[in-house]
């Protein structure tokens, strides 16, 4: 098989043991699973035969057929009678690893009956389970609900008609029994997958077993890292990556996917970029337009695509458009119009666009395990597809050599396709095929599924030879990919159906899959929400009058008592129940029946009471939904804002630092982390002498909030509003941070400067600012870098051009160039911030608040004319030519006065305004 696991494990095997043992493993890595579960040794521990220790064990007497195998395993490997000198083969470290050899064999064999095929060449019942149990189509259907049962986690069932569910028991089975994790070290690594695959058995991931992926995740690393390299198998730490990758995509961890991916990429001297090529993409496109491609080479391939095709794959489907060319033409002379192609390698720059060299398998699996990561990092729109399709594009025009790669490759074409008008037929073809490929056999004609006994007919024709590929193939890299199940397939193909309007095609898969859940919400969708409560409580309640076989499914409404016990996916049924009702009882009922463990019905709990503004209410109820499942982003979020609305500043700080651990990158949730230490206050205490002392969050709540400020404005930059923020903040701490302030308010211009003018300038903050600036030490120099000259070009380029009417805004503009020494510019500012006062409509018949501001000014305006006017000229064609910034200055500030006097006279003579101005007035005309 090549099976990294396989190889690893071989690697670290003693001789002695690898003689014994090497056929076993042989047969695992051929895909022989049927002779592995054949030996002697797993046929005792299956029952099918005895030995001293087993003979008193029978399966009536254990709740479950997998407690009945982890007992027999445990007087099994109890032996210890292994002595020096008895063959190997009687030895515990001999049952230990064949036992381990075992658990792989079951899991790769219900991964190629669920995902890969080919269909098992044996019934997997008839090979694990007692005849007696075989015999019985009642019993054997009562086991496999039990074992189905026996996988729910936290209140989520798992897939109900999940096939050959006892293989996957058995090795988990195998995985968790205490020797065999002692002694058998590359057992995590395999339980690592077994609880993989669990989780996406169910309907939604479970907390417990994320923690218990991510515990031996962390052991499998250190395991690794500990190898020494003449050890280590190929590749053997890019395997391990590339898998982490899998699992952190699937539990929405796209930042730490996107890491382990480029630590692959490093590792594998993997070269690849996407860019722009100059070509056409329809057949009636005249002239060429940059289209998106990735350029990529596995390290050591030649820099030309071969010839030769030699590995078998799926069928991919031709587009057959009138319009769309089944690939890009790219412009003959492409490597000279390459975008930023200085940026680029020259390995990647000498590559024919439309002939590029085959890659390597794993160099596939981190392009298309890169597209899965955008997908689902960024939101479903066009640019995004965009930016995906090129990489499961160049997978598959490089003809990968691997089956399940190139079968993965045609997936993730076929999902973005699905949203163009052009490819959309084909993107729903090809995933009808590739789902036909997973479940029916390669005859072309009706076959008969070996576990449910129903009818499956092939969609398209008959597969090829060349259209298949052994399971060894198959099952490689199906780790790393993380490939869907046939049943997730099928579910994939029903919602591609919802979304072209093919209800009643979905609805017939999720009826045949009795994904009553989906059925429900599918109809719902289509505001048929009756249809769906129907579905819903028939699953859950008894007909209305107690005779469920003699209800009619269009009419009955299933009112009658609840089925006991209640089905595995009783938790979420309910609270599809409470969506549809907007009924809270319904999320409690959930809570209740899943033990306390379906997170799920207490953030929707929380949801209802939040709209309600029930704030403790919905803050109790998201602690709880946390209680299971501590790493839910959205419900740390959720419970801060409802600690923010109840005043609960300490606990809202630590709500929102979940959040921003979790997502560094939530804007929202840094502006509100910062919002809660805005409101924080020391909290009092007694110490053991009785006095009262200080107990804090921080010891500088404004500085961090300011902080959590800049970091949300990093990560929205176009957000005014949080740049507001920051810009209070800034000016407000102690000292203020003035760089921040300029930038805020220089980022504030710029988003809402054309659209507000002058009223987005903070200016009692641009007062204070200038005011700083120029009483500073170091004096006012804006030739040298520092605050001065940000001040200047924040001033000069982005408030000057915005003021009209704000005479503080004139006035602060006017001690700036004061201290610049540009005194023509300051007397300049005087003037229009006093004719913004005098421009006032009807100033001198209004309050004498008004009337007051008018005399200050115009003494202001005064004052500067005599301070300013006599003084040489520094600035324009007059500078340093002995010119005075305004000889007639005595002139113009009597002018001033008097205009002013005479608007007033009638109005405000006699008062103290008016004798300050009469006093100003005099005072000049005795300097003449």
């Amino acid at each position: 098989m090549g099976d990294v696991l396989l190889d690893y494990f071989r690697s670290a095997l003693p001789e002695e043991l690898a003689s014994v043992l090497g056929d076993t493993l042989k047969a695992v890595e051929s895909g022989d699973f049927l002779t592995v579960l054949q030996t002697p040794e797993i046929q005792i521990l299956l029952g099918h035969q005895d030995d001293d220790n087993t003979r008193s064990t029978q399966l009536k007497d254990f709740p479950s057929w997998s407690d009945y195998i982890f007992h027999r395993l445990g007087l099994i490997l109890s032996n210890r009678t292994g002595e020096t000198g008895v063959p190997i083969e009687q030895t515990p470290a001999y049952r230990q690893n064949l036992f381990f050899l075992a658990a792989v064999a079951a899991l790769y064999a219900f991964l190629q009956s669920n995902v890969t095929g080919p269909p098992l060449p044996f019934t997997s019942a008839e090979i694990l389970l007692p005849k007696d149990i075989t015999s019985s189509t009642t019993a054997l259907s009562k086991l496999r609900a039990d074992l189905v049962a026996s996988l729910s986690a936290d209140g989520v069932a798992a897939f109900a008609l999940t096939p050959n569910m006892e293989l996957l028991c058995l090795a988990e089975t195998i995985l968790v029994s205490p020797p065999i994790q002692k002694y058998v070290e590359h057992s995590f690594w395999a339980r690592l997958r077994v609880n993989f695959i669990h989780q996406r058995l169910l309907s939604e991931p479970a907390p417990s077993l994320q923690k218990a992926i991510y515990d031996d995740l962390a052991t499998v690393e250190r395991m690794i890292l500990s190898r020494s390299p003449e050890k280590e198998a190929k590749d053997l730490h890019v395997h391990f990556l590339l898998e982490r990758a899998a699992i952190h995509t699937h539990h929405g961890f796209d930042k730490k996917a996107k890491a382990d991916l480029d630590q692959a990429t490093s590792e594998r001297k993997f070269e690849f970029a996407l860019t722009g090529l100059m070509g056409k993409r329809t057949k009636f496109q005249q002239k060429d337009t940059s289209q998106l491609l990735v350029l990529a080479r596995s390290a050591g391939s030649e820099t030309t695509g071969s010839s030769e095709e030699t590995a078998s794959k799926p069928k991919a489907l031709d587009l057959n458009d009138d319009t769309l060319f089944e690939s890009i033409s790219f412009t003959k002379a492409a490597p000279t119009e390459i975008q930023n192609e200085s940026s680029l390698p020259a390995s990647l720059a000498s590559l024919d666009p439309e002939n590029q060299p085959k890659l390597d398998p794993l160099d596939s699996v981190i392009l298309l395990e890169l597209a899965s990561s955008i997908t689902n990092t960024n939101p479903a729109d066009g640019i995004t597809r965009e930016e995906t399709i090129p990489y499961a594009t160049r997978v598959l025009e490089g003809g990968s050599s691997n089956w399940q790669v190139y079968t993965q490759a045609l997936l993730v074409r076929s999902r973005i396709e699905g949203y163009k008008s052009r490819t959309m037929e084909r993107g729903l073809l090809q995933l009808q095929a590739l789902v036909d490929q997973v479940i029916a056999d390669t005859s072309g004609q009706a076959t008969t599924d070996a576990e449910t006994g129903t009818q499956v007919t092939s969609f398209l024709p008959k597969a090829q030879e060349g259209e298949s590929a052994p399971v060894n193939e198959r099952l490689r890299y199906v780790f790393s990919l993380c490939s869907p199940s046939r049943w997730e397939l099928e579910a994939e193909l029903a919602a591609r159906w919802v979304s072209l309007g093919g209800l009643r095609t979905a609805l017939e898969i999720y009826e045949r899959l009795q994904m009553w859940a989906e059925a429900a919400l599918c109809y719902a969708a289509t505001e048929k929400e009756e249809k769906a409560k129907r579905i819903i409580r028939r699953q859950l309640f008894h007909a209305t009058n107690g005779n469920d076989e003699a209800a009619d499914p269009d009419e009955e409404k299933w009112e009658g008592a609840e089925r006991d016990p209640a089905p595995g996916e009783a938790p979420r049924l309910y609270c599809i129940l409470g969506d549809i009702d907007a009924d809270v009882a319904m999320y409690q009922k959930a809570w209740e029946v899943s033990g306390k463990r379906y997170g799920r019905a207490q953030r929707s709990l929380g949801q209802r009471y939040f709209s309600r503004k029930e704030y403790a209410e919905a803050a109790e109820a998201y602690e709880l939904s946390l209680k299971t499942n501590s790493l839910n982003h959205p419900a740390w979020f959720a419970l801060g804002c409802a600690y923010l609305e109840l005043l609960r500043f300490k606990d809202a700080v630590e709500a929102f630092s979940r959040c921003v651990q979790l997502d560094d990158e939530d804007a929202e949730a840094w502006s509100n982390l910062a919002a809660a230490l805005l409101h924080l206050r020391p909290k009092t205490s007694t110490n053991e002498d009785g006095e009262l002392s200080e107990a804090k969050v921080t010891n500088h709540p404004r500085t961090d909030a300011l902080k959590a400020f800049k970091r949300a404005a990093a990560l929205k930059h176009d957000n005014y509003r949080i740049w507001s923020n920051v810009l209070a903040v800034a000016g407000s701490t102690n000292p203020p941070s003035w760089s921040d302030v300029v930038n805020a308010q220089r980022r504030i211009c710029e988003i809402r400067g054309a659209t507000d003018g002058e009223a987005c300038v903070d200016d009692e903050l641009l007062e204070l600012l200038v005011r700083h600036v120029v009483q500073a030490d170091g004096g006012f120099d804006v030739s040298k870098p520092g605050l001065p000259r940000m001040v200047n070009e924040l001033v000069e380029k982005h408030i000057k051009p915005l003021i009209t009417v704000s005479p503080t805004l004139w006035n602060t503009l006017a001690t700036l160039y004061m201290h610049s020494s540009r005194p023509g510019s300051a007397l300049e500012c005087h003037e229009k911030a006093w004719r913004a006062v005098t421009s006032q409509p009807n100033w001198e018949t209004k309050g004498e608040k008004e009337w007051d501001g008018v005399v200050q000014q115009t003494v202001d305006l005064v004052d500067a004319y005599e301070t300013l006017g006599p003084r040489e000229r520094t600035e324009g064609l007059g500078a340093g030519s002995g010119e005075l910034v305004a000889k007639d200055w005595k002139f113009k500030a009597r002018s001033a006065v008097r205009s002013v006097m005479g608007k007033a006279k009638e109005a405000w003579e006699d008062s103290a305004g008016w004798e300050k101005l009469k006093e100003r007035l005099d005072e000049l005309k005795n300097r003449d």
